[in-house]
């Protein structure tokens, strides 16, 4: 099946009764068929058909995940029209306009939670011509329709244009475009990726193989919907299998939304979630919350699990082999008394996680791996539509990001593009039909990104011999010594905030200086609780001394004589600390919609502090300016 449309309609003839979406309705979870997702779909494209939406028509969709999130989507492409599904994540009215005005969306379809965003920018988005909400909303203003009145009008009309609409959907080539979906934004300006139908069918193809999903699989859709980790393998790989995926049940807030995750994960019973890292500690840290509720005895067990998983897991690779043998009776007794009732709350079903996005720290995975709901990491990129390797359960390994695809090419490529031998460390480049077909209106970057068909990732890593891949961070945003020696900061950086009680966020940062800096952003709730235990207030001078000494003490447990000694090279852990006036985030745009810290912004945000870092009074950790910050924070 070369197209979507294609896609859908063969898995529809073959799974017509097998439930596609779960949704809540009343309180309870009910199941909507393939066939009636078809018949809607059909019904809803007929109505765009009607309004006027035609071949190559760009139409934006803005919405949370629900059954009508697929339905617009699939009703779009079927006319072969492009959708371009856009992150309700996206609050700054500005970031918004862009992708609708640089795609030239002519229609916009979006949820009545997000309508007062397309509101706010209505004079600044001239080009469109409906909005189609879905939802009720109070009232409708000029140029908005409700998604069920649009529906309705195809149901009405369906009859007498089922052979027109089978015309549009057969007529759509392989090559033909079916999304532009956008980036996160870690540039100026985000760029539009177009996907063709090709690459997605291309790339579910390779995703079922790497491992095998059937009829009875179930993930509850945790990630937005347009994440493109979500959108290919939580809707079209699912699609092709005859399996089903179940919505989070949408909050009056997004918060409420986030709440409602635990509690639908034990109502849908999922055997596989999709997860990024940030869900991950997430996860962890409610985890062991509830551990230490149950007292020390309680978590000092639990304790000693861990450490008897970790040593008979290993990497995964090697679990229970050799010696490791004889810790299998231990391991069993703690799966049954401990790591048992801890799956019950993931709804009992769940046999593994998939880990996109960005790296995932190998603490976490031994964590999952322990309790017996791995986290298979994998690696991808929205360019790449995007899965390129996974781990699996027949074949993983810790710390890496698992085999590759079928019908993949990918080599590691040197500074000059040259191909180094297996095992040495470069760029990550690749090549097959799920390939990009370039950036929407850039071709320049484009040219810079796609070179004789080969997709320059940008990405650090390399193929051990087992030709398992290993992701180290990016290619571009690489550490480099005054001596032009390059090391990627992200793995340092992911150690840090794990592993240290006193910093919440870091970035190291070194182009081509004589020595690397840490941005810190500190834990102020456990700088604060160390110096109420010894009596210093932390709003006096001598407690801003001590915070940063504790910081630095963290810092100093990965230099000789510290207890992760030999983690990484001395040379590229921070000499010297500045401390961050406030916590990267969304809001501030040094954090983009996928949590990826943006580092040309924090770095620019930051400019004055990394220069004064580098003089000699900088260079002292008790310098005035990391004081002044303190206080301040310690006064907010």
């Amino acid at each position: 099946m070369k197209t979507i449309p294609a896609l859908f309609e063969g898995s529809v003839k073959k799974f017509p009764e097998n439930i596609l979406v779960w949704e809540k309705s009343k309180d309870k979870y009910q199941g909507i068929t393939f066939s009636q997702i078809h018949k809607r779909v059909h019904r809803l494209a007929v109505g765009l058909l009607k309004l006027g939406v035609r071949k190559g028509d760009r139409v934006a969709l803005l919405a949370e995940g629900r059954s009508e999130w697929l339905i617009s989507e699939l009703a779009v492409l079927y006319l072969g029209a492009i959708n371009v599904p856009l992150s309700i994540k996206i609050n700054e009215p500005s970031e918004l306009t862009f992708r609708i005005k640089h795609s030239e969306c002519k229609w916009l379809i979006c949820s009545d939670r997000q309508l007062q965003k397309i509101r706010d920018i209505k004079k600044d988005i001239s080009r469109i011509k409906s909005v189609i909400i879905m939802g009720y909303p109070k009232k409708l203003n000029k140029g908005e329709l409700t998604y069920e009145t649009v529906y309705m009008d195809g149901k009405k009309q369906l009859k007498e244009n089922a052979t027109v609409l089978e015309e549009h959907w057969q007529s759509i080539q392989p090559g033909d475009l079916a999304n532009i979906s956008y980036t996160s934004g870690t540039t100026a300006d985000p760029k539009g990726i177009m996907l063709t139908h090709r690459n997605y069918t291309a790339n579910v193809e390779q995703a079922n193989s790497l491992m095998t999903v059937t009829e009875d699989f179930n993930t509850l859709l945790i990630l937005p919907w347009d994440h493109s980790f979500a959108h290919t393998v939580g809707l079209y790989t699912l699609i092709r299998q005859g399996a089903s995926l179940s919505v989070v049940e949408t909050g009056k807030t997004p918060m409420e939304t986030l709440r409602n995750i635990p509690k639908n994960i034990k109502e849908t019973k999922p055997t596989f979630l999709l997860s990024v890292p940030a869900l991950s500690k997430n996860f962890r840290k409610n985890i062991e919350a509830g551990i230490r509720a149950k007292g020390p005895k309680a978590e000092k067990l639990f304790n000693m699990a861990l450490k008897t998983a970790y040593a008979y897991n290993g990497i995964g690779w090697d679990k229970g082999k050799g010696w490791r043998k004889v810790l299998k009776p231990l391991v069993l007794m703690y799966d049954k008394i401990l790591f048992s009732k801890i799956r019950e709350n993931f709804g009992g079903q769940l046999r593994f996680f998939i880990g996109g996005g960005a790296l995932l720290d190998i603490d976490l995975q031994r964590f999952f791996y322990a309790i017996g709901i791995p986290v298979y990491q994998g690696y991808g990129l929205s360019e790449a539509s995007p899965v390129i390797s996974s781990n699996a359960p027949l074949a993983h390994k810790l710390g890496s990001s698992g085999f590759l695809v079928k019908n993949i090419d990918v080599k590691i490529c040197d500074d000059e593009g040259k191909e180094l031998a297996r095992g040495e460390k470069g760029e990550i480049v690749v090549r097959g039909e799920n390939v990009m077909k370039g950036y929407w209106k850039n071709e320049t970057a484009t040219a810079e990104t796609i070179k004789d068909g080969w997709l320059h990732t940008g990405d650090l890593g390399y193929l051990d011999q087992d030709k398992f891949l290993y992701v180290l961070g990016r290619f571009k945003s690489l550490l480099i010594s005054n001596d032009g020696e390059k090391y990627s900061p992200e793995g340092i950086e992911e150690a840090l905030v794990e592993q240290s009680k006193y910093i919440d966020q870091c970035m190291l940062y070194n182009n081509q200086n004589p020595y690397t800096i840490g941005l810190i952003f500190p834990n102020l709730t456990a700088l604060k609780k160390a110096l109420h235990k010894i009596k210093v207030d932390p709003k006096s001078a001598e407690g801003h001394k001590i915070m940063l000494e504790l910081i630095k003490s963290d810092i100093d447990q990965y230099h000789k004589g510290g207890k992760y000694e030999n983690m990484f090279p001395s040379r590229w852990l921070p000499s010297t600390l500045g401390i961050m006036d406030e916590p990267l985030s969304e809001q501030n745009r040094m954090l983009n919609s996928t949590m990826k810290m943006v580092r040309n912004r924090v770095v620019a945000h930051y400019r004055e502090l990394l220069d004064f870092l580098y003089t000699a009074e900088g260079k002292n950790l008790l310098n005035h300016k990391n004081k002044e910050t303190l206080a301040k924070l310690m006064n907010e």
